[in-house]
């Protein structure tokens, strides 16, 4: 994808209040669902792509991987994930680089963090809140500490075993909008860690259509971090794809 803007680094904090989005939304709720029979075709793909196929998206290679996360991150965007029947196509991501204080790199390498300062290309997966699984893509190259939060994705197979995973009948988008729910649908766990995501067979990144337009904005949940950070916009997200998560309303053209 050729990207024609450079992104800055790091931004002033807003001080503008933002205005809520005041449209209404259907009041109907997705219905839990017990398990059943995956008798039903797995084929289903919400997000119109009728001309995907696993022989025009090969495995991204590890040298895809090794620039810095900033860089990386609009790349992802189009790019499909894949787990056993299931693929899922990257819609909405965040960058965190080794100098950010959102970064979990910022304290040092241990147990948990070792992943993110691997080489550029593996996952690394973390619990957010002991309950939801985050996986991200390790960026850069080895010792660095940065990656990409995979923050939404749109389904394209498996889509029952989506539904089963996730514990929702519906195929609107608060099924794939929001990070633990992509770690849920892939049903993936902290064991995933440092899985190398260019190796057949496990979570592979395969290539997928560049991306034409996309909107940035400032990323969530980090009010814990320094203000030129909180405020940078490193989060990006396909322009006009419903299966963004909340707020949308922070998400504007680069």
């Amino acid at each position: 994808m050729k990207i024609t803007k450079r992104f800055n680094r790091v931004v002033k904090p807003h001080t503008t209040k933002i205005k809520p989005n005041l449209k209404l939304k259907s009041k109907s709720k997705p219905r839990t669902i017990k398990q059943k029979s995956q008798t039903q075709s797995n084929l289903h793909p919400i997000e119109s792509n009728p001309t995907f196929s696993l022989e025009n998206s090969p495995i991204l290679g590890p040298d895809f991987y090794q620039i810095d996360a900033l860089d990386l991150a609009p790349r992802l965007l189009g790019k499909y994930l894949r787990r056993d029947d299931v693929v899922l196509q990257i819609t909405e991501v965040e960058a965190y680089r080794s100098n950010d204080s959102a970064c979990h790199g910022r304290v040092g390498v241990t147990s948990r963090t070792a992943p993110l300062f691997g080489p550029g290309g593996h996952a690394y997966v973390y619990l957010c809140y002991g309950m939801h699984t985050m996986l991200n893509v390790v960026a850069d190259k080895q010792g660095i500490g940065s990656a990409v939060l995979i923050r939404s994705c749109a389904p394209v197979t498996g889509l029952e075993t989506i539904k089963q995973r996730r514990g929702l009948d519906t195929e609107k988008p608060i099924l794939l909008t929001g990070p633990g729910k992509v770690g849920q649908a892939l049903g993936i766990s902290k064991d995933w860690s440092n899985q190398p995501l260019f190796t057949p067979g496990g979570l592979e990144l395969l290539d997928g259509p560049d991306v034409k337009e996309l909107v940035v904005g400032p990323r969530v949940g980090i009010d814990y971090a320094l203000p030129e950070h909180v405020g940078a916009l490193w989060r990006f997200a396909i322009a006009g794809s419903p299966w963004i998560s909340a707020p949308k309303n922070t998400l504007s053209p680069p």
